[in-house]
């Protein structure tokens, strides 16, 4: 390609081939000593990214489509399933408390059969003050045996010699759906009142019970006790009534003195929870539980 220059003395345009680029030589003009210049350079073509917009691209577009899509499909989901989740905790622990009622239960029977009768609702003094439950009894016969040789069984159970152990919290006497709790509190309370399972004043064994162990209800799970498992403190069935309120819905766990473990509807009768409290009432019971 042709190199074509002006001499920068006195302007003369001139063309060389390009094979002189570079040389120095005179200007055929004026003489005066000029160097030619290089060659040119051809231009170069290339791809030029394009400006970043300030907008979002397609592929953002279509991610934002398909989260919100997502988020339609699974917040219904999840409001289908929360209620069903809270439903299963809820029986789970529902079931735990069943399997409390029942270590309880099958420890009075352990206790009948070592003793030949079951434990008083209520341990006395000669002069018949009340010193502690029964279910301090039972400690030995719910793997609580360390407790039970440290409980001081002649004296009452606020006493300062018993006070820390009557506000100890056990498991086996905890409802798991209890949100409500003093220092040692028992959600299980025995039954007690005229012609009770566990009717003061005499020793009580199976075969006082003529309407039947299954028939006899000994314990009711309640809300909201208050009342410390050492604590003397009961559930009085001597007449008709209500089953208060329970941890759990529509209704209370019961224990029976067969050693079953029944849930009682919310909605039996008065005079039915008065004859499952009896033990020789003689009264026909046939009901859904």
């Amino acid at each position: 390609m042709p190199i074509s220059f002006a001499c920068p003395h006195c302007g003369n345009q001139t063309s060389v081939a390009e094979q002189y680029a570079g040389q120095s030589g005179p200007c055929s003009a004026c003489g005066k000593t000029i160097t030619i210049p290089g060659a040119p350079v051809a231009p170069a073509y290339g791809y030029a990214p394009p400006k970043k917009s300030g907008g979002m691209g397609v592929g953002m577009v279509i991610l934002l489509v398909l989260g919100l899509g997502a988020l339609c499909v699974v917040l219904p989901l999840l409001a289908l399933l929360l209620p069903a989740i809270g439903a299963a905790r809820g029986a789970a622990r529902r079931m735990q408390s069943q399997n409390n009622m029942k270590q309880i239960s099958l420890g009075m029977l352990n206790y009948h059969d070592a003793y030949g009768e079951f434990p008083p609702a209520v341990v006395t003094d000669a002069a018949g003050q009340p010193l502690y439950s029964g279910r301090v009894l039972l400690l030995p016969y719910l793997e609580q045996q360390a407790l039970f040789q440290q409980f001081k069984l002649d004296e009452a159970w606020d006493s300062p010699a018993n006070i820390a152990f009557s506000r100890q919290s056990l498991p086996i006497f905890t409802d798991p759906s209890s949100a409500k709790r003093t220092p040692g509190q028992t959600d299980y309370l025995f039954v007690v009142g005229q012609g009770a399972a566990l009717e003061p004043g005499g020793k009580r064994s199976m075969a006082d019970s003529r309407d039947g162990t299954s028939n006899t209800l000994f314990m009711v799970e309640v809300k909201d006790s208050g009342i410390s498992w050492a604590q003397p403190g009961d559930l009085t069935i001597s007449q008709p009534m209500a089953l208060p309120p329970g941890n759990h819905p529509r209704g209370n766990i019961g224990g029976f003195l067969d050693g079953s473990v029944k849930f009682l509807s919310e909605d039996i009768d008065p005079t039915i929870v008065r004859s499952l409290a009896t033990r020789e009432g003689m009264e026909s019971v046939n009901i859904e539980y």
